[in-house]
């Protein structure tokens, strides 16, 4: 059964600290996006369009309240991609 491994990880990262304008090592599991990096919910929707065109996946927008840091990213990813 397909993962979410390191590779889809550092993807997913990737993509969010493109999005929101970070270097990767200012973005941990933790850091929340709102919070801790000045994201506004644009922002979010944007994450997730990149997200759903990157791993050709479908994520409800009602997972957008998961998706406050890596760590919420990663598990809607990795559900609706059924890794």
């Amino acid at each position: 059964m397909p993962t979410l491994t390191e590779e889809r990880a550092e993807k997913i990262k990737e993509i969010v600290c493109e999005i929101l304008e970070l270097e990767e090592d200012e973005v941990t599991e933790t850091s929340l996006f709102r919070e801790d990096h000045d994201a506004d919910s644009l922002r979010a929707i944007e994450i997730l369009a990149s997200l759903e065109k990157e791993f050709k996946v479908v994520i409800d927008q009602s997972e957008l309240a998961r998706m406050v840091n890596l760590k919420g990213v990663n598990e809607v990813v990795a559900e609706s991609a059924g890794w």
